[in-house]
């Protein structure tokens, strides 16, 4: 009834009292209520309501130009009750630069667009008065915060949600880097026990002693374990190690996501803090087959790149919009995703979590392949500390997630000028002193000693676009396959590339540099033989797909990368996404056939393309069968029909319950 009653009054006041709270943490969304201006604006008695999520950058085109500083600015009236407490902002995001102010004087700030950060307010609160607080955003593109070359269109502002977190003064830490402050370290995992430790950070007051209690729920909801210990003085690190066993355990995997309940509270002068997170256990491999492995049994990984924005929105999208493409994710059959060139909100994980689905997070570490001449990398102090702090908060704000089995370090950066390869080094080996448990990869599309630092090297493939035939990647896989580097090393597979549903063409072929002409025809064949190929004698630890969604691009043409399955307006889907629910997705029917929305075509003889995942279908122009023969699993073809004037094309399965249609016109219009 609380948190109901301080929601409603956030919605219709500007200015915004709230209720004391338990003695234990409350957090409150003050993401309303908020108001804008751009920093040229003088007069901010004209500032605008806005609530979070927000970016001033949401309209197609629009990054880049424009103001590239604003104001945030809200008033908040805190109760004299919570003297005594610690009063924390916890931002779920703000692109990229951020700089807070509580009553004018300066609290914090933070350098990075995709992770989360608190920051303390307590000293500059006044407890029973009014408070401002004032975010300054800024999105200029600097040499000291990663990325700073990207192929996607960063929309400033503050992109996710912002909460007040109430603590007591003893407390478990909100100031290791955005987390939760308890890790679930898993040291030993198998199907008879499970054995490791429950790492908590602790921020607590001088010459006091506490009580911490850990306590484990298993996935039936009974109490596996509880361990309680006094807590004194504390080390410089600043946390307390509780191990713990766990025989006969749960094991979480893609076919049984089993999640454990892990509770750490906190009891000492009067009052009390508590924090639950959500984990599982599991032990991610790869074997000598290059197969993925969870807890030792291959997995099929079958991703797709997840960007971050949406049309009409930006990158400033809320958990509904992000739950649409999740579950478009989920209907085409994926199960992996990956974070785009850093994390999203983390309810993403949470479903991953309880699905089953794979993810592997990036850190902002690319170039624009728009681009060319772009600097993706400075080989100075403050460039790699930004990036180091960006990791680890990626791993600290992701550690318990069981679905995140791959942290990304780097994405198509470039091989000229000054060489990347002793920085991606440093953060292989950061990203495994913070995290033993799980795997590095590394996006790539050059060759050399960059491919065999990270445990997989994501091989960015795209042969048949602007140079060769798509049916050479099967030569790359058999040069692959001969290398003697590559015989022992782990790799996967990225591809994809540009299709617009409203171009057409009569003829297949390779884009030119610059193309503004990307008919989708090319988009579906490329997937078709890369898929076909990859599928049958394709040796790699998994497969990632380019991407799920167009996103915006301002330095392509139409200001959008159109590799997506589905366009921007994230509904309408392209006809390579029907061939990957074809061949991926068994739960789900489909029949369709390509090229729907090519009505008007010159030629006489035709070729056709049906994606069915029930079975062989049969093909019909204009009442006759076709014949169709199978190219690869829930692919199908039939070539050199012959069609003169209008035609119904229809596939409809064997029991005559599913089909789908298209009208053409061949021939010389009329």
């Amino acid at each position: 009834m609380q948190r109901i009653l301080f929601l409603i009054i956030l919605f219709f006041t500007p200015l915004v009292t709230v209720m004391a709270s338990s003695p234990t943490r409350n957090s409150y969304d003050i993401s309303g209520n908020w108001r804008f201006y751009h920093t040229e604006q003088l007069d901010n008695s004209k500032a605008d309501y806005v609530a979070l999520p927000h970016t001033w950058q949401a309209e197609l085109g629009s990054y880049g130009k424009g103001s590239a500083s604003a104001n945030y600015i809200r008033t908040l009236q805190v109760p004299k009750e919570w003297m005594g407490k610690r009063l924390f902002l916890r931002f779920g995001g703000v692109q990229s630069v951020a700089r807070i102010f509580v009553n004018g004087g300066y609290v914090g700030g933070h350098k990075g667009g995709f992770t989360a950060f608190n920051v303390e307010i307590t000293d500059n609160v006044r407890f029973g008065a009014e408070n401002h607080i004032r975010v300054i955003v800024s999105n200029a593109v600097r040499s000291d915060v990663l990325p700073v070359s990207t192929d996607m269109d960063l929309t400033a502002g503050i992109f996710r949600d912002v909460e007040l977190v109430v603590v007591p003064r003893n407390m478990i830490s909100m100031e290791y880097y955005g987390s939760e402050g308890v890790f679930v370290v898993q040291e030993s995992v198998s199907k008879e026990r499970v054995a490791g430790y429950v790492r908590s950070y602790i921020s607590m007051q001088p010459h006091t002693h506490l009580d911490l209690a850990v306590r484990i729920v298993g996935p039936d909801g009974y109490e596996v374990l509880t361990h309680e210990l006094r807590v004194g003085k504390l080390d410089e690190a600043g946390y307390v190690d509780v191990p713990f066993e766990i025989h006969d355990p749960y094991l979480w995997s893609p076919n049984d996501p089993a999640m454990y309940r892990v509770e750490v509270s906190l009891k000492g002068g009067g009052h009390s803090d508590m924090v639950a997170v959500q984990t599982g256990f599991r032990r991610v491999s790869i074997d000598d087959a290059n197969d993925l492995c969870i807890n030792g049994e291959a997995v099929a990984l079958r991703g797709v790149n997840l960007p971050h924005d949406r049309m009409g929105y930006g990158m400033a999208i809320d958990d509904n919009f992000l739950g649409e493409d999740y579950a478009l994710l989920r209907d085409m059959g994926a199960t992996a995703l990956r974070s785009l060139s850093g994390p999203h909100s983390s309810v993403l994980y949470d479903w991953c979590d309880r699905d089953g689905v794979l993810a592997w997070v990036d850190m902002p570490f690319t170039r624009s392949e728009a681009a060319f001449s772009d600097i993706c990398y400075y080989p100075v102090e403050e460039f790699h500390q930004n990036g180091r702090e960006q990791l680890m908060e990626i791993i600290a704000q992701n550690y318990n997630h069981p679905s995140v089995v791959m942290w990304g370090l780097y994405s198509l950066v470039w091989q000229q000028g000054d060489s990347v390869i002793d920085y991606v080094r440093e953060l292989n080996e950061l990203a495994h002193a913070l995290d033993p448990t799980r795997l590095t990869a590394g996006c790539s599309n050059v060759d050399g000693d960059i491919n065999f630092i990270t445990d997989i090297a994501v091989l960015r493939q795209n042969v048949g676009w602007q140079k060769g035939m798509a049916d050479d990647v099967a030569v790359w896989c058999r040069q692959l396959a001969s290398k003697r580097e590559w015989r022992t090393a782990h790799f996967s597979v990225c591809y994809g590339e540009e299709g617009a549903t409203e171009h057409n063409a009569e003829r297949i072929v390779r884009a030119q540099r610059g193309t503004h002409y990307l008919p989708s025809r090319r988009q579906t064949y490329m997937h078709e033989r890369y898929h076909s190929i990859i599928d049958s004698m394709g040796n790699f630890c998994g497969v990632w797909l380019n991407n799920m969604f167009d996103y915006a691009s301002s330095r392509r043409p139409y200001s959008l990368n159109r590799a997506g399955l589905v366009e921007y307006d994230h509904r309408t889907k392209k006809d390579a996404y029907y061939l990957y629910r074809a061949a991926w997705n068994d739960t789900i029917p489909t029949l369709h056939i390509a090229d729907g929305e090519w009505t008007q075509r010159t030629d006489t003889l035709q070729n056709f393309m049906v994606f069915s995942s029930v079975g062989a279908p049969t093909l019909l122009v204009n009442g006759d069968s076709v014949t169709l023969h199978r190219t690869s699993k829930g692919i199908y073809k039939a070539d050199s029909v012959v069609i003169r004037g209008r035609a119904t094309v229809e596939a409809v399965d064997s029991t005559g319950r599913y089909r789908h249609s298209i009208n053409i016109r061949c021939g010389n219009p009329m």
